[in-house]
């Protein structure tokens, strides 16, 4: 058995169920476990990944405004040539979202052009909670152990259900505003507004099971939330950190309950809210402590997530 694996929480899919040895490429954004920089790596972006959440955001724009014109084009670029150097048996890739990870459509286009015919391609699409549970067990049935899928599912379901059983009696849930792009804002969605409810939290603007939603910021100011977290797609801490004054530039954002409160968060989106794998319960472990640090606390702090500099303790 031969895997490629072109989405990072795929990896690490696969590396839970016990399948890493297996492993013979990955995709440009493969970081855990750490162990798996050792192998090739199969796509790039076609755009340059550096800047501003706005600058990123208009280069992705531009690029897929182009492809529209040239069906061939795509934000991600799959190397078929690499792909056919390592003649794998398996190749995992996604259709959930174009522009965060390798689509289907990149791939069964490199493996038209260079794959033998026996490739077998498991596609994941994991718009919710339910949806990422599946698409565990997809990968393992794909890899030819479903018991161990349902075990890993199981394990990780039961980590989630001790948290929500400590986070159901508690008497506040205080308002959560996600922000999963700073410019243009985004909220969270997909499987992490039913992770804010798990954590004993009420999760503003976003929907379980749907895409990250546009907001204006006096949409954020106009249901003043208790607590502000922002986990940008595809951001480490430290790149958060650098667009945060885009926020705290916006007219009324210091009089924002959650800014009075000293209840403004920055989350790695990156390693945690972003990837839905496994570490899904680290999120929600997040999520738990933030919106409820007299009840939760689970150590995550200063590498999952920090507190705004300079927020005021009201």
């Amino acid at each position: 058995m031969r895997i490629v694996s072109l989405i990072a929480s795929a990896t690490e899919i696969i590396c839970a169920l016990g399948f890493e040895e297996f492993l013979v490429g990955c995709s440009h954004e493969c970081d855990f476990p750490p162990s798996v920089a050792r192998l090739p790596v199969c796509t790039r972006p076609r755009f340059d990944v550096s800047g501003s959440s706005r600058e990123i955001d208009e280069r992705v724009r531009a690029l897929r405004q182009q492809s529209l014109a040239d069906d061939a084009l795509s934000v991600y670029e799959v190397f078929a040539d690499r792909l056919r150097e390592l003649q794998p048996t398996h190749i995992v890739t996604q259709t959930q979202c174009e522009v965060c990870a390798v689509s289907l459509r990149d791939v069964e286009r490199a493996a038209a052009e260079m794959l033998h015919s026996g490739v077998s391609i498991i596609s994941l699409q994991p718009n919710s909670l339910p949806d990422v549970w599946q698409d565990i067990c997809r990968v393992a049935s794909g890899l030819g152990a479903t018991k161990a899928g349902i075990s890993l599912v199981a394990d990780l379901q039961r980590r989630i259900e001790k948290i929500e059983s400590r986070a159901r009696p508690l008497k506040t849930r205080p308002a959560l505003a996600g922000i999963e792009w700073i410019d243009p804002l985004m909220a969270f969605g997909n499987w992490t507004p039913e992770l804010v409810r798990t954590a004993g939290g009420s999760s503003l603007f976003g929907v379980a099971g749907r895409h990250s939603p546009p907001f204006r910021f006096d949409d954020l100011a106009a249901r003043d939330p208790d607590v502000i977290l922002i986990a940008p797609c595809g951001f480490t801490i430290e790149q958060a950190l650098r667009d945060l004054p885009v926020l705290e530039s916006q007219p009324g954002w210091e009089q924002l309950r959650a800014v009075r409160g000293g209840r403004v968060y920055v989350a790695d989106g990156n390693q945690y809210f972003n990837r839905p794998g496994p570490r899904l319960v680290e999120t929600l472990e997040i999520l738990a402590e933030t919106l409820h640090p007299e009840v939760f606390q689970f150590g995550h702090e200063g590498n999952g997530w920090v507190r705004v500099p300079g927020a005021r303790q009201g």
